[in-house]
């Protein structure tokens, strides 16, 4: 017998959160905010848009399916299942964090703040899941978002939404030999970037633009992807030619370690894999997409 859906909200702790996580009370936590020219009174407001969002999301899911809740912190320990549907509540990162997790489960939106998030990746307002999740052929209307795949020549690997960077785990400049189709050198820099089209409004924009670069970003449909070398120092042992490209049709940039090196994605530090001397890294396209609920 096959089982029931199961809808796993997936949402973050909000700032009042945190703000009672470290100072105890209310008060406390207004008191600091005060002492920073803030009003508790804004934090608790968007608190309280949040919850009831997430309590609208709750009513919503059908009697029959199944039910997981899931915070962002725990992301990495959370056991998906093939059949699950996944409802992201919060902001648009947050669907970027829940991706790398996934393999093609569907993946729908929910923005808890419309006044405060752009709702590119949330796309639904709160009212809209009742709807959406009481109608099964509502949940395969979905954009496939393009992902990126880096894979360690010891077989672990990690997957990103928006882009994967390669760099020294601290400020120091990472150093690597970087390799693009037939090209290749060694360089000292403050790490690379691949990302998506849904990545090419984000970091990868920002390097983009500030460097005048002629590349043309990949857009969120896209199968292309894009790299950037952040800052490549010149030197007599170092380059600064093999600094930007394209990644299309199963091409691949490779990195070899020349120092210590961290590959994370999506900003998510805490779950990076760690690269040491001569070790390798291949960067492409992940082999599945983020299925977002239109």
């Amino acid at each position: 017998m096959a089982l029931a859906p199961r809808a796993v909200v997936v949402y973050r702790r909000t700032e009042l959160d945190e703000l009672l996580a470290t100072h105890g009370t209310r008060g406390q936590a207004a008191f600091f905010l005060r002492s920073r020219g803030r009003d508790i009174d804004e934090v608790q407001a968007r608190h309280d848009a949040v919850q009831r969002a997430r309590t609208r999301v709750d009513a919503a899911i059908p009697v029959d399916w199944r039910r997981g809740l899931v915070e962002r912190t725990d992301l990495s320990r959370f056991v998906f299942g093939d059949e699950d549907v996944i409802v992201v509540v919060g902001q648009d990162g947050l669907v970027a964090n829940v991706a790398k997790y996934l393999e093609g489960q569907p993946v729908l939106g929910v923005n808890a703040e419309p006044d405060h998030n752009p709702g590119v990746l949330v796309n639904h307002r709160a009212d809209e899941v009742e709807k959406i999740l009481g109608h099964p052929h509502a949940l395969h209307r979905v954009t496939h978002c393009t992902m990126v795949e880096a894979e360690l020549d010891d077989g672990q690997m990690l997957r990103a939404l928006n882009e994967i960077y390669i760099g020294h785990p601290s400020h120091q400049s990472a150093r690597y030999r970087i390799e693009f189709g037939a090209r290749a050198e060694r360089q000292s820099s403050s790490g690379v970037l691949v990302g998506t089209g849904t990545g090419g409004t984000g970091w990868c924009r920002s390097v983009w633009l500030e460097r005048g670069s002629r590349l043309a970003l990949p857009a969120r449909p896209d199968t292309d992807l894009c790299w950037f070398v952040r800052e490549a120092w010149p030197s007599p042992a170092t380059g600064t030619v093999l600094t930007e490209g394209l990644l299309i049709d199963g091409e691949e940039l490779g990195i070899v370690a020349e120092s210590d090196l961290v590959v994370f994605g999506d900003g998510i530090e805490s779950d990076a894999l760690t690269m040491s001397w001569g070790q390798r890294v291949r960067v492409r396209r992940a082999p599945v997409a983020l299925r977002l609920v239109d």
